[in-house]
């Protein structure tokens, strides 16, 4: 038997995954949808007997809606809960508030697909005259960090991994090989991070993971915290509707 188990969530849909908008740093809440699919996680999560000591959430109101609704339904809304940035969605820059399709249509699919999904290219900046800029920098939730002369003004996926690794390493990797049941509820980027570095994934093979919403996977890990044999990502739900849940992610950012 493995010594460690780990549990991840993204969140459920927000308003802006509804609208199909690029979100990042932006603080939509969580749609109707959306806090059913976290509902049905928590389900998941109590149909297979799941009991969590710690959990880590962003600062993103998204991701912590869901892992209350998680926590209410199992039954453990006092477990300790550490929220932090460098769980939060990636910075979209100035992509931040568009239209995914009709981004797509004005720059191509190819371009708005390097910038959502290449490793190490980032979108546009975003820049103080932006909509979203001033409502950002300014969230008091940021004031322990990041340090404002190094706040995001966007970021590739090599980047959020390079502020999200770190959190792993020192808070989240010691608390499980302490024997802590953890669950993770984060993002589709921050998230793609942890998998790339548990899996080793090469930079072609991140690009094309998909995480859907409001799903659970499951990561069981040996004493060096890398997936056991048949322990790598491992969805909870049926195959056919976590099948469909992940095309519909790679649909978005597709020109009509």
């Amino acid at each position: 038997m493995a010594p460690y188990k780990v549990v991840m969530v993204r969140h459920g849909e927000s308003e802006w995954n509804q609208k199909n908008l690029f979100c990042g740093w932006v603080d939509a809440h969580l749609s109707d949808k959306g806090k059913e699919e976290a509902a049905k996680a928590g389900q998941a999560l109590k149909d297979s007997n799941h009991k969590f000591d710690i959990a880590f959430t962003s600062l993103l109101s998204r991701a912590h809606e869901t892992l209350s609704i998680i926590l209410k339904i199992l039954g453990q809304e006092t477990i300790p809960v550490e929220q932090t940035w460098r769980l939060n969605e990636r910075h979209y820059g100035a992509l931040t508030g568009l239209n995914k399709t009709e981004t797509a249509t004005k720059y191509g699919e190819e371009q708005v697909q390097i910038w959502r999904r290449s490793y190490d290219v980032p979108p546009p900046a975003m820049d103080d005259k932006h909509p979203y800029y001033q409502e950002i920098i300014d969230d008091p939730r940021y004031t322990n960090g990041p340090p404002r002369d190094h706040f995001p003004m966007f970021e590739s996926l090599k980047l959020t991994i390079e502020r999200t690794l770190p959190f792993w390493n020192e808070k989240i990797a010691p608390r499980i090989k302490e024997g802590k049941e953890v669950i993770i509820v984060a993002h589709g980027n921050s998230l793609r991070g942890i998998v790339k570095h548990l899996d080793r994934m090469d930079e072609e093979r991140i690009m094309g993971l998909n995480l859907p919403t409001g799903i659970p996977f499951v990561y069981i890990l040996d004493e060096r915290l890398r997936p056991c044999r048949d322990g790598s990502l491992k969805f909870l739900g049926d195959p056919e509707t976590v099948k469909k849940a992940v095309e519909e992610v790679a649909k978005q950012g597709k020109a009509k």
